[in-house]
């Protein structure tokens, strides 16, 4: 049996760079197998996003999960990881390349991108980790 995921990663930083959070929610089914919330310290909104990517990625494959379709609003994520942009911020390639690498690991791995409105609850989460890390910056 081959199991496919939806994925909703975002990430994002309050000030850019600021204090910066990483979310997503993996589902299988319409069931939700997975959310993540994560505070990342002190960054930029694309590293934030990346991150929040990878997370969800590592997670997946801890999971067990051999199909994956991805949906991010970070377009700038979503172009460069379908082959459309270079990546061209040297803080970020290392991120593309660990993204490219767990991509690899699945059979089967898309990525789309959709508006933050079809995206709400990664950002809820991103957020959360934010809120929760307040105290800390």
């Amino acid at each position: 049996m081959s199991v496919k995921a939806e994925i909703y990663a975002d990430g994002g930083s309050r000030g850019n760079p600021g204090p910066a959070g990483a979310g997503a929610i993996i589902t299988v089914d319409g069931k939700t197998k997975a959310t993540i919330s994560h505070f990342i310290g002190n960054t930029t909104n694309n590293v934030a996003e990346y991150t929040g990517l990878v997370l969800a990625l590592e997670k997946a494959i801890d999971l067990e999960i051999k199909q994956v379709h991805v949906y991010m609003d970070s377009e700038l994520i979503v172009k460069q990881l379908n082959g459309i942009y270079r990546v061209k911020n040297e803080k970020l390639l290392p991120l593309f390349v660990k993204a490219r690498g767990l991509a690899s690991k699945f059979s089967s791995f898309t990525i789309s991108h959709v508006r933050r409105e079809k995206n709400k609850l990664a950002d809820q989460l991103a957020n959360q980790a934010m809120d929760q890390a307040r105290g800390s910056y």
